[in-house]
């Protein structure tokens, strides 16, 4: 029920802080790939969580450019 709370917030703003939420995210996953790669990361799940919140985050991109054409 976390990630419908996610998506939830998501869905309730703009274009523009979405594209500021995915550069945040990717932003993230660059230093949690880097931290992996240098033996540094302890909770490696978090990797999968951030990959998966960026695929949330273009889809409802997508979803409200498709809806204000």
């Amino acid at each position: 029920m976390k990630t419908s709370k996610f998506v939830e917030e998501l869905k309730n703003k703009s274009l523009v802080e979405l594209n500021e939420e995915l550069v945040a995210a990717k932003k993230e996953l660059f230093n949690l790939r880097f931290q992996n790669a240098t033996n540094q990361l302890d909770n490696t799940s978090r990797i999968k969580e951030v990959r998966r919140n960026i695929a949330r985050i273009n889809t409802i991109i997508t979803q409200k450019q498709k809806t204000s054409n």
